[in-house]
C-alpha cells in the first residue's frame, strides 16, 4: 500500500485521482477511496465556502500498521501452519492550494 500511497503525496486531487484510477496495484481503489471521501468531508465540513475540487491538494496521506489477526492453514501430513493477516490505517489531509503555500512560506 506504500508503494501507491507514494505516488499519490503532495498531488492535487484530480492528479492523484487519475494517477490511481490507472495503477495496476490492488491497493489503489481502497486509496483512492479514501482520498474521494475526504474531499466530500471537507465539502460537507464548511457548507458556506463554495470549494472547488480542482483546487484541492493532498497535504499529508499515511500508511500506519494496524491490528493483525492470526490465522491457521492446512499444511502437510495434517498440521496447520500459522500466518497474518495484516490491516494498515490509512490517513489523508486535504488542503486548498493556498493554504499549502501559505505553509511554504511560514516554514
Amino acid at each position: 500500500m506504500r508503494r501507491v500511497v507514494n505516488a499519490v503525496r503532495g498531488k492535487s486531487v484530480a492528479d492523484a485521482m487519475g494517477i490511481l484510477h490507472y495503477q495496476p496495484h490492488a491497493a489503489s481503489k481502497p486509496v483512492e477511496k479514501t482520498i474521494q471521501s475526504a474531499v466530500y468531508n471537507m465539502i460537507d465540513q464548511y457548507p458556506d465556502e463554495r470549494i472547488d475540487e480542482e483546487g484541492l491538494v493532498i497535504r499529508e496521506i499515511r500508511v500506519d500498521e494496524g491490528p493483525r489477526f492470526k490465522r491457521f492453514r492446512p499444511a502437510a501430513r495434517g498440521r496447520a501452519a500459522p500466518y497474518k493477516k495484516r490491516l494498515s490505517h490509512l490517513t489523508v489531509v486535504i488542503a486548498t492550494v493556498d493554504e499549502v503555500e501559505e505553509d511554504a512560506a511560514t516554514a
